[in-house]
């Protein structure tokens, strides 16, 4: 495959990753607690995590698409994965 034959990605919302991670929590009805016995990502990180306070990181975003049963990139590119958020419900 050569480069052309890929179409450029394009944005469809703007949104951090931290607001994605509380958006999919809240489609889930989980409080920050609930999310971090899923993740096994502490209740404090989580809230760091959902106000843009630390950086994600593959780890966290691992642990986190598992618990909502999603792909990480939905989670660290939220811009151009925003159709598949709807599905989390």
């Amino acid at each position: 495959m050569k480069k052309s034959d890929f179409l450029p990605a394009s944005p469809k919302i703007n949104v951090s990753t931290g607001e994605t991670i509380k958006m999919l929590r809240e489609l889930k009805c989980w409080t920050q607690e609930e999310l971090a016995k899923k993740s096994g990502i502490n209740a404090k990180n989580i809230s760091m995590l959902e106000n843009d306070k630390i950086e994600i990181g593959k780890k966290r975003a691992e642990s986190l698409a598992q618990a909502f049963g999603i792909h990480p990139a939905i989670i660290m590119f939220p811009e151009y994965e925003a159709e598949y958020m709807k599905k989390v419900a």
